[in-house]
C-alpha cells in the first residue's frame, strides 16, 4: 500500500546494527503505523499529484467534485472520501490526491465553520460542569459541542476528529 512519512529517526543501538525508525500514514485507510528498516532495504518511492477541486454536491453515494482550473467534472464513492465527507459544505475547496491519475485520497481544511440547524435546549444550571449535547450542523454531522451552544449559531469544528472548537463571531 501507499504510505505517507511522517517522521523518520536513525537509530544506532550500543553495539547492535543501525536502522531507521519511521512513523507513516496508509493513505487508503488513515492508520498510523511504526515500521523498523534495516541499513540496505529498499524502499519505492512513487509520485503523488495533488489537485484543487470545488465539492459540488452529493448524490446518494457519490460526491461529485470540479478541477478549479480545467473545470472537468469527477466523483468520488463515499468510500473513498470517508469522514471528511461529514463536514464538506456545497462549494467548498479541497484537495484530491491522484497516483498515475486514479484519485486515493482526499484532503479539506483542519477547520471548517458550520451553521447549527438543530440543538435540544440546554437545561439552565448545567453549565458549571463540561457538558456537552450533541447539535446537527448543516452538513448533517452530529457534533457534541458545549450546552450555551443554539440553533441558528455559527461554530468551528475540527474535521479531523469531529470535535467541536469554538463559537464562531458573525
Amino acid at each position: 500500500d501507499l504510505h505517507s512519512i511522517m517522521s523518520v529517526e536513525h537509530r544506532t543501538p550500543g553495539n547492535l546494527r543501525a536502522f531507521y525508525q519511521v512513523k507513516m500514514r496508509n493513505l487508503k485507510n488513515g492508520k498510523t503505523i511504526e515500521h523498523r528498516f534495516r541499513s540496505g532495504e529498499e524502499v519505492q518511492i512513487e509520485r503523488l499529484e495533488q489537485m484543487p477541486y470545488q465539492f459540488l454536491y452529493k448524490d446518494g453515494e457519490n460526491y461529485n467534485f470540479m478541477n478549479n482550473e480545467t473545470y472537468d467534472q469527477i466523483h468520488l464513492s463515499d468510500e473513498l472520501v470517508g469522514k471528511p465527507g461529514d463536514f464538506m459544505k456545497e462549494g467548498q475547496d479541497v484537495q484530491i490526491i491522484f497516483h498515475n491519475n486514479v484519485p486515493i485520497s482526499l484532503e479539506i481544511p483542519p477547520h471548517v465553520a458550520l451553521k447549527v440547524v438543530s440543538a435540544p435546549p440546554g437545561v439552565k444550571g448545567n453549565t458549571a460542569t463540561n457538558a456537552t449535547k450533541q447539535v446537527t450542523v448543516e452538513t448533517g454531522a452530529i457534533v457534541n459541542a458545549p450546552m450555551f451552544i443554539d440553533e441558528g449559531e455559527v461554530i468551528k469544528v475540527d474535521t479531523r476528529t469531529g470535535d467541536y472548537i469554538e463559537r464562531v463571531k458573525a
